[in-house]
């Protein structure tokens, strides 16, 4: 008997992302996963996850967001504004992109601590690696606990194609899924990318999803990205 595609998935557990998607896990993300799920009993006020792009650190954080109700702020634009309106928790995005105010941070950093609330950080670099120029807040992101997300593993990436095609109603076998997943690049908006390419294909061209159908596309979408 031939696998279906909900069978693919059927060793990795899944979890609302009290979305309209679920957050699937696997070894790759385990880790973080589990320290979202051990909120609001965080050992430390606030937390790092760092992650590389497309390895799923935003839908991971917006689960976070969604369960703690947490206002949402990007470090780059973080001002005494966002210090003054500060209540309850927080998610500070992208410490990697810069940090607009680093007093700031600091201060919220402070009051999350004060007030017996919680702060998730993401970046794409680990604290030490980022270019802080104030020493107080340099020492605080360091000592800070670090949860990493690596780039999915090929169980996730399958995971995440067959639901992706389940999505859109897309019948497709075992073997093209594990196909997709070998030649494909190691992200989440990789496969998010290229199951809407195939569907498009297949509606295009009234064709049934097929190996052969699924190399003409990828094989397409690499010929435009090196133009």
């Amino acid at each position: 008997m031939i696998a279906t595609p909900d069978q693919l998935i059927l060793d990795l557990a899944q979890r609302p992302a009290l979305g309209a998607e679920d957050f699937l896990i696997s070894g790759s993300n385990r880790a973080a996963a589990d320290m979202i799920d051990l909120w609001p009993h965080w050992p430390h006020a606030s937390v790092v996850v760092v992650a590389p792009p497309g390895a799923g650190k935003t839908h991971l954080a917006n689960v976070w967001r969604l369960r703690s109700g947490a206002a949402r702020l990007e470090a780059a634009t973080l001002g005494e504004r966002e210090v003054e309106g500060a209540k309850g928790a927080l998610l500070v995005e992208d410490l990697h992109a810069g940090i607009g105010d680093e007093r700031a941070l600091f201060h919220l950093l402070n009051l999350v601590r004060e007030h017996k609330t919680s702060m998730l950080l993401t970046s794409r670099a680990p604290p030490g690696e980022l270019a802080v120029r104030l020493p107080d807040l340099r020492s605080r992101l360091r000592a800070l606990p670090v949860v990493a997300i690596s780039p999915p593993d090929e169980a996730l990436l399958k995971a995440v194609l067959v639901k992706h095609f389940a999505d859109r109603q897309l019948a497709v076998e075992p073997h093209v899924v594990n196909h997709i997943a070998l030649h494909m690049e190691r992200s989440m908006e990789a496969a998010a990318v290229i199951v809407a390419a195939i569907d498009r294909a297949a509606m295009a061209s009234h064709r049934k999803v097929t190996r052969a159908m699924v190399a003409e596309v990828m094989a397409s979408q690499q010929g435009a990205g090196q133009r």
